[in-house]
């Protein structure tokens, strides 16, 4: 795999990507996982089974079931608003975005958000974030049947944009993120917000950064 490369389109994760709070969603994920399933989740348990992909997958990966309806809404509404109020004033984007962004509608390089997240928390997200509309183009939790790591999302994030996963860079931080990706055909250049980067890398991303500072290096000058 050869960097620089100039792709058709790019695919943003938005927790761990366009802002590092993953930490407020893993505080969230052991409080309410304790008084609403019962279980204490371990740093492992966060690591392996709840960082990347959406609520009923993950509970299923915990449990080893699929949730009913009931006790997913329950868990939903109780795990994603204890999630925004510890990151309420907290957000911040990650170094590079706002210039990486501005590189890329310079080219002429369409971009897509493509995330586990429910409506309200993008919502939440894109306005802490000062953001607005900037990503009209948007992939969330609800769009999709399966969610990652399964590559579902990242197909339909490109095709939305009217194109093949192929042709396309995603940027994600989780493991089961850049499993997605990958899966789907993606070139990843993954975060190290949230997983080591040799995980990452073993997972299938092309590379492995801390920010969006060194665009340059995959995207070129």
């Amino acid at each position: 795999m050869s960097w620089p490369w100039r792709p058709a389109g790019v695919l943003f994760d938005m927790d761990g990507v366009l802002t590092a709070n993953n930490a407020f969603h893993r505080q969230a994920w052991q409080e309410v996982a304790a008084t609403v399933l019962g279980l204490n989740l371990t740093e492992h348990d966060l690591d392996t089974k709840v960082d990347g992909g959406r609520n009923p997958e993950i509970i299923e990966r915990l449990t080893g079931q699929y949730p009913d309806a009931e006790l997913l809404s329950r868990f939903h509404e109780a795990k994603e608003g204890r999630y925004r109020e510890l990151a309420s004033g907290k957000m911040r984007e990650v170094a590079g975005l706002s210039a990486y962004l501005e590189v890329l509608e310079a080219r002429g390089i369409p971009y897509s958000l493509v995330t586990s997240a429910d409506r309200v928390n993008v919502d939440f997200g894109m306005t802490a974030l000062g953001l607005g509309t900037r990503f009209g183009t948007r992939v969330l939790g609800e769009d999709v049947t399966r969610g990652k790591p399964h590559p579902e999302p990242f197909v339909l994030g490109a095709q939305r944009l009217g194109l093949n996963a192929a042709t396309c860079l995603a940027h994600e931080d989780a493991v089961n993120g850049v499993k997605s990706a990958a899966g789907a055909g993606c070139r990843v250049v993954a975060l190290t917000t949230t997983a080591p980067g040799a995980a990452l890398l073993e997972a299938g991303a092309g590379l492995a950064v801390p920010d969006f500072t060194g665009w340059a290096m995959w995207l070129g000058e």
